[in-house]
């Protein structure tokens, strides 16, 4: 037997329990994407690529940012980035999973103790997969585990560092972290706190900041915040002291070895982020937009999540699946969500409320899940 068709056992076991995946091309109205300002296609960010051409920007970076791949838009933005959250420094990274997994595989040393919500993205999983140090996972959101973990470590001889990893707002369920309470926990035993920003960047915080906005910026909070979802681009930016910059740059290998971002990524990307503080009324048209589709949607189940993100767990993956597909063909563009994505029991129909829609395609969506929930 060749190894292609193991290959094709593996695949036939995900089809029999609907969870193969597949590529589709987008169609309908977007209930599913994480452009939430509605900013990807945005004139400000458009014309800013113009600019940047115009003036000579390359589109390629050439190389790695440590070879000859470092351009001066990449360190404008990075430059601008640090200010506009109020840290001493940014690096940016091609995506949030270059990001997360950096900083979890290279920061924490030996003897160190990461402990992290069971829920954070799977990007931080790789990290923790590849880290140094010893790793805890917690319950989602138990303030007390978090505690009792790190003070449990230290009763039995933990001499190192711990680190706090979560999500400031979860990308599965919507909810939100308990960050002030974290920052106490980390603040008592001389913790860091890594903060995935990923779907709070742009939407949540003050002016679109995130919420980790509302801590004291010191030395112990590092923060991640996405550019492929409400910033309307790809990437990501590591905010945090310098020498924690200065230490990535030397030590952090997917960094070390991978090909700059394009230089025009960072061109839209110092554009969204003027966008996103010079036009606050799409964070507010946007959360109210999110309040009218879950009073829309929870009677047909959806979580009240008091986001933009929604989800409606119906637990079988078959079910799900059909659904979401009913849903499809109807022209409402919403996926399903099933393990190992989340945990197993929780398979969901993620709906992402977005600025690309209104409240007519929210009351069309809902009498069409109505329909979808009866028949499947």
């Amino acid at each position: 037997m060749t190894f292609v068709a193991d290959l094709a056992g593996h695949l036939d076991s995900l089809t029999r329990s609907h969870r193969r995946r597949g590529l589709k091309p987008r169609a309908g109205l977007d209930f599913a994407s994480n452009d939430y300002l509605g900013v990807a296609g945005a004139p400000p960010l458009v014309q800013a690529v113009q600019d940047a051409l115009a003036r000579g920007v390359p589109i390629g970076s050439g190389g790695s940012r440590l070879l000859r791949g470092n351009h001066e838009e990449h360190e404008r933005l990075e430059m601008e980035a640090a200010e506009w959250v109020g840290a001493e420094s940014a690096l940016f990274f091609s995506s949030g999973y270059a990001a997360n997994s950096t900083l979890l595989s290279t920061l924490p040393q030996r003897g160190d103790l990461i402990v992290y919500d069971d829920l954070v993205h799977a990007s931080m999983h790789e990290g923790l997969r590849l880290a140094r140090a010893d790793t805890a996972p917690v319950r989602h959101n138990d303030m007390d585990a978090f505690d009792a973990t790190i003070a449990a470590w230290r009763a039995r001889g933990g001499r190192g560092r711990p680190w706090i990893a979560v999500e400031s707002l979860y990308s599965m369920d919507g909810d939100q972290a308990p960050l002030a309470e974290l920052a106490q926990v980390a603040a008592r035993y001389d913790a860091v706190l890594i903060v995935d920003e990923a779907h709070a960047t742009g939407v949540f915080g003050d002016g679109g900041r995130g919420l980790a906005s509302a801590l004291p910026r010191g030395g112990n909070l590092i923060t991640v915040h996405t550019c492929g979802k409400a910033l309307g681009c790809e990437g990501a930016l590591i905010c945090a002291p310098a020498l924690v910059r200065d230490f990535l740059i030397n030590r952090g290998r997917p960094f070390i070895f991978s090909t700059a971002p394009s230089p025009l990524m960072a061109a839209a990307v110092r554009a969204a982020l003027r966008l996103v503080t010079d036009e606050p009324e799409r964070r507010t048209r946007l959360l109210a937009l999110a309040a009218y589709a879950e009073r829309k949607l929870a009677p047909l189940g959806a979580t009240r999540s008091g986001s933009q993100i929604l989800p409606l767990i119906l637990g079988d993956d078959a079910r799900t699946m059909a659904v979401a597909e009913r849903l499809q063909a109807r022209g409402f563009d919403v996926r399903g969500i099933r393990p190992p994505t989340v945990p197993a029991g929780t398979a969901r129909l993620r709906i992402a409320i977005t600025l690309n829609i209104d409240e007519a395609a929210i009351d069309a969506l809902a009498a069409a899940l109505e329909e979808a929930l009866e028949c499947a």
